[in-house]
């Protein structure tokens, strides 16, 4: 079944972002460029993960936030395909997938900027072409990185994942944020909600929440779920707790569940991160790496997505910060993920 609205990147339409080098491989030379959706095709072809853009900031304006999410994902790409290909990354194991064209409903919240429910009822649609994709893309048992847009698709996401395994999910989310908001509407604030609400979503922690930027409705339904979160002020401000006891308190209630295993990152955790809603006060980027590691360690890991990252077009410096983050954070979920796997084998 082919897929409308993708369009497939390939090597000629990366080669103005290639910046090559005698005796040097990059990454870029070596991806392999899917070119169909015959997923289980690529599969046998030994690719075990797919790249895949969501260039889409309907999603936070829905949820009354800022624009800027659609540039995330070529940040993400000039970054990457000129990182090195050494021994250090399975480069040959990634097939870079391409994009979601989303430009006719981008178009259509140009035309309606301040009208909510025109924003939200294109979520909606976003929603629809993410499921559909990336429920074919889980069925081939390959692992999708999700990278730009609103935090709103970690819902399609989550449901794609949920319908391809017949099974609820278990899902961690670094965040400032539960975007457990309220089920008015789809935007960025609620994909969680609406995950659990369906039954999609079994068991889910937040590590960072920030106290104060999540409002009380949204802390009572996630307790009313008897899900979890910790806090930034107890993991990193206070002291409390300890950030590595964090990590595996949340490990084990994922893994404790025996469900399928998503991997969710707002960049906007990060301080002073380009993102849809910037925190002044946030994480190291280190701490995101090592969340990245440890949870990539866990048994039946599905995906990993990363949203909100928010870079300004016209800045290069935003766009190179952005994308050298974005692509770092890739490069760890993608090398610890595949060194897992061999030591099982």
């Amino acid at each position: 079944m082919n897929i409308s609205g993708l369009n497939f990147s390939c090597l000629d339409n990366i080669a103005n972002l290639l910046k090559q080098r005698a005796g040097e491989t990059k990454i870029g030379e070596v991806l392999c460029f899917a070119q169909h959706t015959d997923f289980q095709a690529l599969k046998a072809s030994g690719i075990d993960y797919v790249l895949l853009g969501l260039p889409e900031d309907i999603g936070p304006r829905a949820n009354l936030g800022n624009g800027g999410a659609q540039n995330g994902w070529p940040a993400f790409l000039h970054s990457f395909v000129n990182l090195q290909h050494n021994q250090f990354i399975p480069s040959e194991k990634i097939a870079l997938l391409g994009e979601l064209d989303f430009s006719d409903l981008q178009a259509s919240a140009e035309q309606n900027p301040d009208d909510i429910k025109t924003l939200r009822n294109l979520c909606c649609e976003i929603d629809s072409r993410v499921h559909h994709l990336l429920q074919q893309v889980f069925e081939a048992h390959l692992i999708p990185v999700v990278i730009g847009g609103g935090h709103n698709n970690a819902y399609p996401i989550i449901k794609a994942c949920s319908k391809a395994e017949q099974l609820p999910l278990a899902v961690a989310n670094l965040d400032p944020h539960s975007d457990f908001r309220a089920t008015e509407g789809r935007h960025s604030g609620n994909p969680f909600r609406y995950a659990a609400t369906e039954n999609y979503l079994s068991r889910y922690m937040v590590l960072g929440l920030h106290e104060q930027k999540n409002n009380q409705d949204a802390l009572n339904a996630m307790r009313e779920y008897d899900f979890r979160w910790i806090s930034i002020q107890d993991s990193h401000w206070s002291r409390k707790l300890n950030f590595d006891q964090c990590l595996e308190d949340c490990a084990r209630y994922l893994m404790h569940s025996g469900l399928p295993i998503g991997i969710e990152l707002d960049v906007d955790c990060l301080t002073n991160m380009p993102a849809s809603a910037i925190t002044a006060a946030g994480m190291p980027y280190e701490d995101a790496l090592y969340y990245v590691t440890e949870m990539a360690m866990l048994p039946k890991v599905k995906y990993l997505h990363l949203a909100e990252a928010a870079p300004d077009a016209s800045s290069a410096a935003q766009m190179r910060a952005a994308g050298q983050i974005l692509a770092e954070l890739v490069c760890t979920f993608v090398k610890t993920d595949y060194a897992k796997k061999n030591q099982e084998d």
